[in-house]
């Protein structure tokens, strides 16, 4: 038979509204009776349960954990990352899979069922109306790879998708290459929006005129290799960004096949610099997105909010960077 706070309330010889006091953070309870239910808890080997806590507490410690890409390997280290910081904190995450869902208000219904005590929506895809309506819910909110504005309508932890879009085209130009392309992931994320932005307006600074610009149907490898063999028929550019390091996998592997010689045919530099971006088979020069610094600014900002509900949005920018590996020939002397 499981042990139950009654069992517990015999053996330190107080009342059940005391043991359920001594479990209930911030709940007053004098020292000598705290000692006395701790040690009965220990001889008992009891655990107080987390469901009758948070119905007392009307708090579940739940945070929901959001995304619509699980098919990218990046997320496992988004994921990972997610939650051990969480739980660091005493938190639970809630991992949901939003992927294909287009309805924002029967996500925020979906979550409120589960009585989460906040959101961390971990996706650069995801439209606007998500966190919105997570925040018209009185849902704490924050939206981790979201959109950067400098007035932000809710709480945004990432980087500046046209800044990195623009340290892409002039990597490609200070590397020699002479025919430039994009090749986003899907046309209506914001994201591949931005960093196109940024791309095309450096490259036009830089004299390049005729930029080729494609679009994956998904931040996927298949979705990569097979835009990339389309283009390949064409011959039209000697270096591409990629606006995803998966996307970039399969481009690279497309170029491979149609007998393309890497880097000095064409060059390639990818994005978000994940885990298998650095392995042999690839290698590949990319922009890092600073992964961990976003994770662990998401988690501090959604505790903040569950002490502050009513604090203003407010938008971290994190920077990014270059590292340079094989997909890039080497700079002209």
């Amino acid at each position: 038979m499981a042990v139950t706070l009654k069992d517990v309330a015999e053996r330190a010889g107080v009342s059940r509204s005391a043991v359920s006091r001594t479990f209930t953070e911030g709940a007053s309870v004098s020292a000598k009776t705290r000692k006395k239910v701790e040690k009965a808890a220990r001889e008992l080997n009891y655990s107080p349960s987390f469901i009758a806590r948070s119905l007392a507490t009307s708090r579940t410690k739940l945070i929901g954990l959001i995304a619509n890409n699980f098919q990218n390997p990046v997320f496992l280290e988004v994921f990972d990352l997610f939650t051990q910081s969480l739980q660091e904190r005493g938190l639970r995450p809630l991992l949901v899979n939003m992927t294909n869902q287009n309805d924002a208000e029967e996500s925020v219904q979906m979550l409120k069922q589960y009585s989460v005590d906040g959101v961390i929506l971990a996706s650069s895809t995801m439209p606007p109306e998500f966190p919105q309506a997570f925040m018209g819910a009185g849902v704490p909110v924050v939206h981790a790879f979201g959109r950067y504005s400098p007035t932000p309508d809710v709480h945004v932890v990432g980087i500046d998708n046209i800044h990195c879009g623009a340290l892409a085209a002039q990597t490609l130009s200070d590397h020699g290459y002479k025919k430039l392309g994009f090749l986003g992931g899907p046309q209506a994320a914001t994201s591949t929006q931005d960093r196109e932005n940024g791309f095309t307006s450096k490259a036009a600074q830089l004299g390049f005129l005729d930029v080729e610009v494609r679009y994956a149907r998904a931040y996927a490898y298949d979705a990569g290799y097979n835009a990339m063999t389309d283009l390949l028929a064409e011959n039209k550019v000697d270096a591409i960004f990629c606006a995803d390091d998966l996307i970039c996998m399969g481009a690279i592997d497309a170029a491979r096949e149609h007998g393309v010689s890497i880097p000095e045919e064409m060059g390639f530099i990818g994005f978000n610099d994940m885990a298998m971006a650095r392995w042999r088979a690839y290698s590949i020069t990319t922009i890092r997105q600073p992964l961990t610094d976003i994770i662990l600014g998401s988690v501090e900002l959604v505790v903040s909010l569950l002490e502050q509900p009513d604090r203003a949005p407010e938008a971290r920018l994190l920077p990014c960077k270059v590292i340079e590996r094989d997909t890039l020939r080497s700079r002209p002397s």
